[in-house]
């Protein structure tokens, strides 16, 4: 069953047609990717459905919904969260405290509670705080909670983000490069939590160059090129699809 349809969706700056008439299905539970070279559209593509920027035209619809045009706390209200390519987490706050912000799109004591210290806010914040530790224990990182953020290795900043994400209960997760500058080791790890994550139920859009790790964790993938859809299909077929192989290795003959 498609979670998230993507009907002909399209985005211009200027002249520049930076995703042009794309479509494609994510179903639930799966985990898809989305690859291509630099400048395909792929960071263009998850900022169109995360209400960062807006279409031109088309649609995107949510659990049968359309999102298309809703703004990104509203987005992730009803269900869908990301991560970016640039970690972005919060300098001078703990891992934990960076993972509380995430539940702020499932609170309910409002902003003059919390900042009045008003017993309404008391047993949501315990809640909270009980709820992003078992994130931090979900992906592997709870010895770390007490630590500031950003002086964590670089692998396990990404984790923490991830944690971040999954504290707003998405039902899709959207991942921009969750590999960029990791190491090997690391990527693997990311690897490793991505599946976890699936293993939750919760269903993951994928933006990632390392091609190892596409190939080893996506159920399906999507190539763009361009801002145009080229491929979909399962990874074994796309490996072989002449038009990718071209686009990747420049091979004239493929």
């Amino acid at each position: 069953m498609a979670l998230l349809e993507i009907q002909k969706l399209n985005r211009r700056f200027g002249g520049l047609h930076a995703v042009n008439n794309v479509s494609f299905n994510l179903d639930q539970g799966m985990i898809k990717a989305v690859i291509g070279p630099n400048g395909a559209g792929k960071t263009t593509l998850f900022n169109l459905i995360s209400g960062n920027l807006p279409a031109n035209s088309g649609t995107v619809f949510f659990d049968k919904k359309p999102i298309h045009g809703l703004k990104p706390f509203q987005i992730a209200r009803c269900g869908i969260s990301r991560t970016y390519q640039n970690i972005k987490l919060f300098p001078g706050m703990t891992a934990l405290e960076n993972v509380m912000v995430g539940r702020h799109v499932r609170s309910k004591a409002g902003f003059l509670s919390g900042m009045l210290n008003l017993p309404s806010s008391w047993g949501e914040e315990k809640e909270i705080k009980e709820k992003s530790l078992e994130l931090l224990e979900l992906l592997d990182i709870a010895e770390f909670a007490d630590t500031e953020a950003l002086s964590l290795a670089f692998g396990q900043q990404r984790a923490v983000e991830f944690a971040r994400a999954l504290a707003s209960e998405p039902k899709i997760l959207l991942l921009d490069e969750p590999a960029a500058g990791l190491n090997i080791y690391e990527t693997a790890e990311i690897a490793r939590l991505i599946t976890k994550i699936q293993g939750r139920g919760i269903t993951v859009l994928l933006v990632e160059h390392d091609m190892s790790l596409v190939m080893d964790i996506s159920d399906e993938i999507v190539v763009l090129s361009f801002g145009e859809k080229i491929a979909e299909g399962l990874p074994a077929a796309i490996q072989k699809n002449k038009e990718v192989i071209q686009i990747y290795l420049g091979d004239d003959d493929a």
